[in-house]
């Protein structure tokens, strides 16, 4: 039934080719057209995993506490202190400017030059206090002398000016809004305004250090302009590569013209599904296009063999086509169902990253098993080309040759062997893998980048960074004046400092106990929590809401805890210090809630990442062996398509283990597109094998013709597209780096599988064709 109706739709399609070249100009223009309106689309909440206990706190409180979206803006001398005449007009004009920076939200903004940030001495009868920089300041060098003794008096020290006095700091946070344009904050629009305000005073003899979410994004932004260099690098790397394959230029051009096509539509189709591109999804059309090229190999190669064994274009072409065809739809859906199976990863940006390219690949089904080989039916074949494709057979037949040794003892045992001893050691190694960030700084930039220098200078300079989980901590109404509660809270704080990976900690009752004693001539005896109800509202009367350490009715208490880096480890070893004390200490009316910040929103997002993973991967495999079954009909030829697979996905994880890649948002997508794309060279491969086996034929025999037929196509699409995605690791991306080496090792991997291992074990699945 199956081969009736391909041969019949194999019919319908070649006496209809004008229209189906038309229909396929009109659907290029147009969505060629919408591809042009395409827009870089980032935005901070794509990052969360909304349905998260940590991610419904965070947005509970994100109004009342800040949300993780802060920045930090570091000013420096090129040499001494800040406390020079010239510096601080200069850092003055910092402060002032980063009130302009697209989306900042002006309440947030705060600095030694705010008029919030105050100091408190205690003198006779009493407190003593002002702000920080008087209002009078006029920059000489008795009031710059006052503002260092004002600074040595408060509290701002390793939070708004570097602990040795070699920075100062600006910290603001953005709203998701812009609050003047009423439209979405654009992150790029953010990142270029700090940018410009890092180039205007940097001029100046400074040196400005900025971190936040917003600049990372920027930077990322910066650094994806060239993944269209690589595109363009990787075009012509594959162009000239496929021609040395199939030695015709309008074999090769028209191949790479229906793969661009697939991009086309790809990006056009965003637009009309109503999105934009994401720049952590951005190489996800150079992808659509590998695929496309790997698939359009099989099809010419096809073509090829067909006019080798002396049929004429056309005829070859539909020849291919009917061969092909169901083989090619069988791989895109597994590839197709690789991506949206990581759609059941609930944050919105691997959402979109598992439409893009679900989208991408069912288009490839038209553009690359459709279109080209109708385009390539037109072309006329030349005496010259059947030459030198006669020629090519024949010094092709002693690679073949020699290959089949993988259907023989006892290179058959020798295989099987190694591939057993793989499979154990790769399993043992991939234990190894981390969920997470493996490294300070953003992972996404290079260790040297920018971002991650600044990152660096600012967590030794300061004793906090952009690192902060908020525990928000939830009391009866008025909890800040009952004792019991402040000093539950109080010990939390203590017994979460200690963790190593803690580089501070602040809280109400850290600040009461600072004030109580204030109020007892500054005796360190008094640093306390009193236990007399009106001893602690006169300590905490003086803290404001806009600390971000209680609310209006003192129902709820944050304790913001900094931490060193995020980690993953560092994340997970907080987190556990965090559980253990509220395990150890149950309190019916004092409920400890995770997490706001930014660390918070790591920590829910590896929770989801791990949960996800194996999920994911037994999906695609589910989903890729009900295919294979569909097609081969037969348990054990699945099992020979599927084994390698298995072995090439767990190598993948040894190989995150020992590179130090952890598994996260951007790499879990790497690893479940690499089963999905990697199934393809076993289809490719098993389907011919499969027929030949069905019809008796020996192993060797038709292990032989396999690679005939579709042998080359599977060498040269591995070699290729491996060769392409490995000048990745020239980007200035990490990510892109991660993937290009993850790629170029599960495409080689998977390539090496179904020549090698794939024979192997039909040589133990069908005994009877041994011979």
């Amino acid at each position: 039934m199956i081969a009736i109706i391909r041969n019949k739709f194999t019919q319908l399609l070649f006496s209809i080719r004008p229209l189906v070249i038309i229909l396929f100009l009109i659907a290029t223009l147009f969505l060629g057209n919408k591809a042009t309106k395409l827009k870089i689309d980032a935005g901070f909440e794509k990052q969360l995993p909304m349905k998260h206990p940590y991610i419904q706190t965070f947005m509970e409180y994100r109004e009342e506490f800040g949300g993780a979206n802060r920045i930090i803006i570091s000013v420096s001398p090129e040499r001494g202190t800040i406390f020079t005449p010239n510096f601080l007009k200069i850092f003055k004009n910092v402060h002032d400017s980063s009130f302009e920076i697209t989306g900042v939200n002006p309440a947030s903004v705060q600095s030694i030059f705010s008029p919030s940030v105050r100091f408190v001495e205690i003198v006779d009868g009493g407190f003593a206090g002002g702000k920080v920089v008087p209002a009078d300041f006029a920059y000489s060098e008795e009031d710059v002398e006052q503002v260092r003794q004002n600074l040595l008096k408060s509290s701002v020290i390793g939070r708004l000016v570097a602990n040795n006095f070699s920075a100062a700091a600006i910290s603001l946070r953005l709203s998701e809004v812009n609050p003047e344009t009423k439209q979405k904050t654009n992150y790029f629009e953010v990142s270029d305004s700090l940018e410009t305000l890092r180039a205007k005073f940097e001029k100046l003899g400074v040196r400005i250090s900025i971190i936040g979410f917003a600049k990372a994004v920027g930077d990322v932004g910066a650094g994806a302009k060239g993944v269209l260099q690589f595109l363009a690098l990787s075009i012509l790397l594959v162009a000239v590569l496929v021609y040395c394959f199939i030695k015709s230029w309008r074999f090769t051009l028209t191949l790479i013209l229906c793969s661009l096509i697939a991009v086309v539509w790809n990006l056009g189709m965003l637009v009309v599904l109503g999105q934009g591109l994401d720049p952590m999804s951005i190489l996800v059309p150079f992808l659509i296009c590998a695929i496309g090229v790997s698939h359009g190999i099989q099809i010419i190669n096809g073509i090829n063999f067909s006019i080798h064994q002396g049929e004429k274009c056309f005829q070859a072409c539909n020849s291919a086509f009917k061969r092909l065809f169901v083989p090619g739809v069988v791989a895109l859906f597994s590839d197709t169902i690789g991506f949206i199976t990581i759609h059941l990863i609930e944050i919105r940006i691997i959402q979109e990253l598992a439409i893009i390219a679900s989208v991408g690949v069912l288009g490839l089904i038209l553009t690359n098993l459709i279109l080209l080989p109708v385009l390539l039916s037109y072309c006329s074949i030349s005496d010259t080309h059947v030459e030198k494709l006669n020629r090519t057979y024949a010094a092709r037949k002693k690679l073949w040759n020699f290959l089949s040794i993988f259907t023989k003892q006892p290179t058959v045992t020798i295989t099987l062997l190694v591939t057993a001893l793989l499979f154990g050691t790769g399993w043992k190694v991939s234990q190894g893998l981390k969920i997470g960030d493996l490294h300070a700084g953003v992972p996404e930039l290079r260790p040297d980048s920018r971002y991650n220098q600044d990152t660096r200078f600012i967590v030794d300079k300061y004793s906090i960074g952009v690192d902060i989980l908020n525990v928000i901590v939830q009391v009866k109404k008025d909890g800040c004046i009952d004792h019991r509660i402040m000093k539950t809270i109080d010990d939390f704080q203590w017994y979460v400092s200690n963790n190593p990976n803690v580089q501070s900690a602040v809280s109400l009752p850290y600040v009461a106990k600072i004030i109580g004693a204030g109020w007892n001539e500054g005796h360190p005896k008094w640093r306390n929590l009193s236990r007399n109800q009106q001893n602690l509202v006169q300590a905490i009367s003086s803290v404001e809401t806009s600390t971000g350490l209680l609310n209006a009715e003192c129902s709820l208490m944050p304790v913001m805890i900094f931490s060193r880096d995020h980690k993953a480890e560092s994340i997970n070893s907080i987190i556990g210090t965090i559980d253990e004390f509220v395990q150890q200490n149950p309190h019916d009316d004092i409920k400890f809630r995770l997490a706001t910040g930014n660390v918070g929103v790591m920590a829910a997002t590896n929770d989801t990442v791990a949960d996800a993973q194996f999920k994911i991967l037994l999906y695609i495999y589910a989903c890729v062996i009900l295919l294979c079954l569909a097609l081969f009909r037969s348990m054990r030829s699945t099992l020979s398509v599927i084994l390698p697979l298995t072995l090439v996905s767990i190598l993948a994880y040894a190989m995150m283990a020992v590179l130090e890649i952890g598994l996260k948002t951007s790499t879990l997508p790497v690893a479940a597109f690499g089963v999905g794309i990697g199934v393809d060279y076993g289809i490719y491969i098993f389907s011919q094998l499969n027929n030949y086996l069905r019809n008796g034929e020996g192993l060797t025999s038709a292990y032989i013709k396999t690679l005939e037929s579709n042998g080359t196509a599977v060498l040269v699409t591995g070699l290729t597209l491996s060769l392409s995605v490995i000048t990745w690791i020239f980007s200035d991306l990490q990510f892109q780096i991660d993937m290009g080496i993850l790629f170029a090792f599960m495409l080689l991997l998977n390539m090496v599988g179904a020549i090698c291992v794939v024979p192997a074990l039909a040589w133990l699945m069908y005994p009877e064709n041994r011979h």
